[in-house]
């Protein structure tokens, strides 16, 4: 019986709603990042409008990105940062990945 390689144990336990690309995409520009607004993430992550749309309810939902709708004159804009909750999300994230990849922490 062949005993299962720990790198894999550790990529099976990666963090499912930041490991998805599009939101593994946001999440990274918002860590580096005070707050980014809606259509900065878009052109940035090339997502069409529904699709990051989605990803950003699902980082919401998860307590990972907070959300500010505000109007600039009078323009709506929405903008988004990462929570303590979200910034700890993806350290952690980084992290075993890392880890899991030989690269160390």
């Amino acid at each position: 019986m062949n005993t299962p390689d720990p790198a894999l144990r550790q990529l099976a336990g990666l963090d499912k709603v930041i490991h998805e690309p599009g939101r593994l995409a946001v999440v990274a520009y918002l860590n580096a990042v005070a707050e980014a607004d809606f259509l900065f993430l878009q052109d940035q992550t090339g997502l069409t409008r529904g699709n990051l749309s989605s990803h950003m309810s699902k980082l919401e939902e998860a307590g990972y990105v907070a959300v500010e709708k505000m109007f600039v004159g009078k323009t709506p804009r929405t903008a988004y940062r990462l929570t303590d909750t979200g910034r700890t999300a993806f350290a952690s994230y980084r992290q075993q990945l890392l880890q899991a990849l030989g690269e160390g922490v």
